[in-house]
């Protein structure tokens, strides 16, 4: 069977833009920089159950969203992200789930010259077995070493490239020689589509925990402005029929007017010994035990007397 002709190629591939959108209520934009052929294979064999990846141009990706704005206008959320080497990760399941298995399938990778370093590189103190012939080698990048049994020797760990930098041509050689893989590449999460939201890919990380605590802290932030300006909202009624009961309560108090709830305060308030007798009522529960205490030393102090008065060490 021959191979489809371009536009017919193009028209299913903006019909299968579609049905990803319409099947999958969200999604992950991934950056695919450093990734090769045969890891995005795994990739897709890892993912295959769980969700489907998607990849193509840009302008085919865009030019499939606007087109189906009309029955999806939430999609427009998302052309401002689609921009350099990116793809598609489409899935029903927890996204936070879907991202760990991105990146449980990422391989390692050499420092190749010129390419930028996703991560700060180190090298530990170690010996390199390479052979005194190398030592100006690691002079001219500055690093201390010694020989030791015949080999150069790293003596403290040096720090070779920091993240965002270019990796030099001898930076990339030495790790080469040391047989060093710093760096690692898979799809990397940029932004997350849920439900017609877009959001940062960090949000994945919280707990349950975390956004209880700020759930709540919101509530309190909430309830206060309410309490200051005076406007009732959810959060604020409680505080303000505490406050009110309050109010009634202390009215009563310097004046004639009773309810049941205000009954028991004008009674402590009418005979204040009251105070007292609920303060006190405590403490012969306490007084029996510390009597006790007290006449145990005293026996002790008893027997030991009679014991030398009655007895004698030659008795």
């Amino acid at each position: 069977m021959g191979r489809e002709d371009r536009s017919t190629w193009k028209r299913n591939y903006f019909v299968r833009i579609a049905d990803l959108f319409n099947k999958y209520p969200k999604c992950l934009i991934v950056g695919v920089d450093n990734v090769g052929s045969k890891q995005m294979q795994e990739i897709r064999h890892a993912m295959r159950g769980h969700g489907e990846i998607l990849m193509g141009k840009n302008t085919m990706i865009r030019k499939a969203i606007r087109g189906h704005l009309s029955d999806q206008p939430q999609l427009e959320k998302l052309l401002p992200y689609i921009v350099g080497n990116i793809g598609f990760v489409f899935t029903t399941e927890d996204l936070g789930d879907i991202r760990k298995k991105l990146l449980e399938n990422k391989r390692g990778a050499p420092a190749k010259a010129g390419a930028i370093a996703p991560c700060d590189v180190k090298l530990p103190p170690q010996n390199t077995g390479m052979g005194p012939e190398k030592t100006s080698f690691f002079q001219a990048l500055q690093i201390p070493t010694k020989i030791s049994r015949g080999t150069i020797e790293i003596l403290n760990e040096v720090f070779l490239i920091k993240t965002g930098e270019k990796v030099g041509a001898s930076e990339s050689a030495l790790l080469n020689m040391l047989n060093i893989q710093p760096f690692s590449y898979g799809l990397v999460v940029q932004q997350v589509y849920d439900n017609g939201s877009i959001y940062a890919p960090e949000v994945l990380d919280m707990t349950m925990d975390e956004l209880r605590s700020r759930f709540q802290q919101g509530v309190c932030n909430v309830a206060a402005i309410s309490l200051a300006i005076g406007y009732p909202t959810k959060a604020a009624i409680p505080h303000m029929v505490a406050n009110a009961f309050k109010n009634l309560l202390a009215v009563a108090a310097i004046t004639d007017v009773t309810f049941a709830e205000a009954e028991k305060l004008k009674e402590y308030l009418a005979d204040p010994s009251k105070f007292a007798a609920g303060v006190t009522s405590a403490a012969p529960v306490a007084a029996p035990a510390a009597a006790v205490k007290k006449e145990e030393p005293k026996a002790e102090e008893k027997e030991e007397s009679d014991e030398d008065m009655g007895f004698g060490l030659f008795d």
